[in-house]
């Protein structure tokens, strides 16, 4: 099991870090997780591995053929995508959830004592709950983790374009923890900066989105319901913003706000590499609470002191910091 004690001393997010946070709705963290922890987490992940993978050669990091895709929410096999959710609330990913500077830090934005815990043992994303759109998958129905995601390398061409989307389903804080070194263009974490701050006013609800649940007699009726305003301004984001590509190091870890327009990013890394990280949901423990509000005035109204009052303007040597946003 991953001991927490292995990794560094606990450290606070510093003013600038927050106001960083407020403003572009994402932040990294360098090197948080240990080499130990990273590498556990892989090998669970490689005990399901496609049968054309070898792990120790590159060669064969090819997609997915279709005789081996799988819909099985609990190892969701697709193209260039493997994700691996049934041990979502096994010790050892529990553990990176509760690890106590991960909890400091989301506590430092939430609210001390505000984040709600996960259920070791508990049950995992994709073995119970609503609908999803592709199926019967809703990642707010988990007691742990959302589980290890592995992107393939990309053989398309030529390279397919970016496109946005905002998780529909109701969570405060989002975490992508990079379990290997993911460079540039290799599919690590894609955001677009400050979409936060245009997307969270224009849903009915402020953590939610309206969807239509699965039925399996009307399968293609299913879906988020996304407003007319919301996908306007999607499209306004697309073309006035730049994404950013939140590569790393093994151990990095993205935090990021629920009503971020992001994306996994393809993987077309000039050396080919396996993007895989660990995906988790910070809740504030009032959160169904939450729920019932229309998007308030002040955006934060649902966050912690601490962050509201981190107001003054972001200073010209923190946004010049690549690991914050020259990606």
């Amino acid at each position: 099991m991953i001991n927490p004690a292995n990794e560094k001393q606990i450290s606070s997010l510093n003013n600038e870090e927050l106001i960083f946070f407020k403003q572009h709705g994402y932040l990294i963290k360098k090197q948080v997780l240990c080499a130990q922890t990273c590498n556990t987490l892989c090998d669970q992940l490689w005990q399901t591995a496609p049968e054309h993978l070898d792990r120790g050669d590159p060669q064969t990091w090819n997609p997915i053929p279709k005789a081996q895709w799988s819909s099985d929410p609990l190892l969701s096999l697709n193209d260039t995508k493997w994700q691996f959710r049934g041990a979502g609330t096994k010790a050892d990913q529990i553990a990176v959830m509760k690890h106590p500077q991960l909890v400091h830090w989301a506590e430092q934005m939430l609210g001390k004592g505000q984040v709600r815990e996960p259920i070791e043992n508990g049950k995992p994303m994709g073995s119970w709950g609503t609908a999803w759109p592709e199926g019967p998958v809703d990642p707010q129905m988990t007691e742990g983790v959302r589980g290890i995601y592995a992107t393939l390398p990309q053989q398309t061409e030529p390279i397919l374009q970016d496109h946005l989307h905002t998780d529909g389903h109701p969570f405060s804080l989002g975490v992508v923890c990079l379990l290997d070194d993911c460079p540039p263009n290799s599919g690590a974490f894609k955001v677009w900066p400050g979409s936060h701050r245009r997307f969270y006013p224009l849903f009915p609800m402020q953590y939610d989105q309206a969807r239509i649940p699965f039925y399996p007699h009307m399968p293609l009726h299913k879906g988020i319901i996304h407003p007319r305003e919301y996908l306007e301004e999607v499209a306004k984001v697309e073309d006035d913003t730049t994404p950013v590509d939140c590569y790393g190091e093994r151990g990095d870890i993205v935090f990021w706000h629920h009503r971020l327009g992001h994306m996994a990013g393809y993987n077309n890394a000039s050396v080919p590499n396996i993007r895989q990280a660990l995906l988790f949901d910070y809740c504030h423990k009032d959160l169904d609470r939450f729920r019932l509000s229309a998007p308030h005035s002040d955006m934060w109204n649902d966050w912690s002191t601490e962050l509201q009052q981190a107001e003054p303007a972001v200073s010209c040597a923190t946004s010049q910091q690549p690991t914050l946003t020259d990606r």
